[in-house]
């Protein structure tokens, strides 16, 4: 079963155990529509999701408490990956774990090792000792298939590398 992280606990909401989450995508509404989530290592049944401005309010069963809600500050939120919909032409950031990386011209680059998410997303290629963070835009992403596992790439010629 592949999990994808959608989102963090930021603190408790009230006193019967409900979970603030703020999500890495605010206008997903992946958490409204499905039945388990997993906190943490743990897997949880969802019984209510309200968005809010800054995410959601989660109520999981198990959790009644504030104090137990406290004990999960901080816990990622994932769902299992075919609970999250996609769009034609569209992908999640950890589809492309795994794919291996190529130049336009065939020759290899590597694979993605991971995503580092945030205001510019970068992908983690590793090709041997070699470790280099590329930008997830469009001028340097030629094409993703995901059904091959490759991803085509056109870096920058100074792109830097970093020995591991």
């Amino acid at each position: 079963m592949s999990l994808v992280e959608i989102g963090v606990v930021t603190r408790p909401h009230g006193v019967r155990g409900a979970l603030r989450v703020q999500v890495h995508d605010p206008a997903s509404d992946t958490l409204a529509s499905v039945r388990r989530v997993f906190v943490g290592a743990r897997e949880f049944e969802l019984r209510a999701a309200k968005r809010t401005p800054k995410g959601f309010v989660l109520e999981v069963a198990g959790i009644n408490d504030r104090d137990r809600a406290e004990e999960l500050r901080d816990a990622p939120i994932a769902v299992r990956r075919e609970d999250v919909p996609t769009a034609d032409g569209e992908v999640l950031l950890a589809d492309l774990v795994g794919c291996r990386v190529e130049l336009p011209d065939g020759t290899s680059y590597g694979e993605v090792e991971d995503v580092q998410a945030g205001p510019q997303d970068r992908l983690v290629i590793a090709d041997g000792d070699v470790e280099r963070l590329l930008p997830l835009v469009d001028a340097f992403v030629v094409d993703i298939d995901l059904a091959s596992r490759k991803v085509v790439v056109d870096p920058p010629a100074d792109l830097p590398e970093e020995r591991r």
